[in-house]
């Protein structure tokens, strides 16, 4: 693929759309309608880059990686952890790919990490059971999506609270449009722990092999070197808490919210498949990601000249009106579309089936079916995400800070 000089400016006609990082935080979803409605490929100056909005064009970009590449000049992920599969296209990105992937692979998620799932999460319930109350997020969720991942990634001195904190602090990185160096720092130390503890678990993992995704790499067919080894699993503990963690917190709480919902999902518990890809769609955990133009190409009937910046706003695809009816609504009846929310194409996400197992199969059925009673903390509303419950936050990444639960303590089993 030709290296082509990143063009930082907009592109000749195209909109230019003032648009407060802050604001967007708080809620992407009113400016995202009004781009998709008003201008769907505009230059946001705070974000240095055009956003692409409607659905059916960040899936036309996902369709060509050989003119949306993935090695975009400057990109902040690059920053944050270095060269990884994320930022790179086909062959490098295959050949990484297919080093670390087949420990994530449904029969692997199945036959070797599920029942560890499942005895992680019982242990987190027993220590909450007789509490009556808990924040669903720090708690619960977190803990057990980073006591996985620790496992799945074969980073066995790790202990969750370690794999949650490395993954906090590089999200911030990967998300820092506003350059705040404190951010740069916290991203920096937690890189330089990784790599130390990869390193350990890769020379075990040399002596004797584990099927873990380190081991996975280290004895794979191509060769991968030791810092890309690093390298990438710094990218897989990014999005490997946050994605199951914010669906859980989400899901959850929509479901907390719509009563008569939750009763009907507990009588058919089938349908906890059906709240997942809903909740993923609904509140997308990762909302955006970068690709960088490698020609002059014309999409959304603007002419983007080669070197062009664009992002790829799934977030706001997942809510497009002209394909999900209601699109603000959460409704587990909706006519079947694939959502976006973990991406397409060669870089669809690796963890997708780990997250959709440890949340849809253990930790929602679990909780709900544990803690008797269970309800939002005092003060929350349906339509009050600042409320006592807890808060939606972010936009690049976007989940609930918080997730303040009650429920009867004398009846959790």
């Amino acid at each position: 693929m030709s290296a082509v000089p990143a063009v930082t400016t907009a592109a000749p006609g195209a909109p230019v759309v003032d648009l407060d990082l802050a604001d967007l935080r708080r809620d992407p979803y009113p400016a995202y309608a009004e781009l998709r409605r008003t201008a769907p490929l505009a230059w946001v100056p705070s974000v240095g880059r055009h956003l692409l909005t409607r659905y059916e064009d960040i899936v036309h970009a996902e369709k060509l990686p050989e003119v949306f590449s993935s090695r975009e000049e400057g990109s902040l992920l690059l920053r944050t952890v270095g060269p990884n599969m994320l930022r790179e296209d086909d062959p490098e990105h295959r050949r990484l790919r297919s080093a670390a992937e087949p420990p994530t692979r449904p029969r692997q998620v199945r036959d070797l990490w599920a029942g560890a799932f499942e005895r992680t999460a019982h242990e987190l319930l027993d220590r909450l059971a007789g509490r009556g109350e808990a924040d669903l997020i720090a708690d619960f969720a977190e803990p057990l999506v980073a006591a996985n991942l620790a496992l799945v990634l074969g980073l066995r001195d790790a202990s969750a609270e370690d794999i949650a904190d490395w993954s906090r602090a590089m999200m911030a990185g990967n998300s820092n449009y506003a350059d705040d160096p404190d951010l740069w720092l916290r991203a920096e130390q937690a890189t330089r722990a990784i790599e130390d503890a990869v390193a350990r678990a890769a020379e075990a993992a040399r002596r004797e092999p584990d099927g873990s995704v380190i081991s996975s790499m280290v004895h794979a067919a191509e060769p991968v070197e030791l810092t890309e080894i690093q390298n990438n699993v710094k990218v897989i503990i990014g999005g490997g808490v946050n994605e199951p963690r914010d669906v859980f917190g989400v899901g959850a709480w929509a479901l907390l919210n719509r009563p008569e919902v939750l009763d009907r999902v507990l009588a058919e518990p089938s349908s906890w498949k059906r709240v997942f890809e809903e909740t993923a769609r609904w509140v997308s955990p990762i909302g955006m990601y970068p690709r960088q133009l490698t020609q002059d190409y014309e999409i959304a009937g603007l002419a983007l000249p080669a070197g062009s910046r664009v992002a790829l706003v799934i977030a706001s695809g997942n809510r497009d009106e002209s394909v999900f009816e209601r699109a603000d609504e959460f409704d587990l009846d909706r006519p079947h579309r694939p959502h976006l929310a973990f991406g397409g194409g060669p870089h669809f996400c690796m963890g997708a089936w780990v997250a959709r197992h440890e949340v849809s199969a253990i930790a929602w059925p679990l909780v709900f079916g544990r803690l008797k009673g269970l309800r939002l903390a005092e003060g929350a509303t349906a339509s009050d995400s600042d409320s006592a419950a807890g808060r939606m936050d972010g936009w690049v990444f976007r989940g609930p800070t918080s997730l303040n639960v009650t429920w009867h303590a004398a009846q959790a089993a």
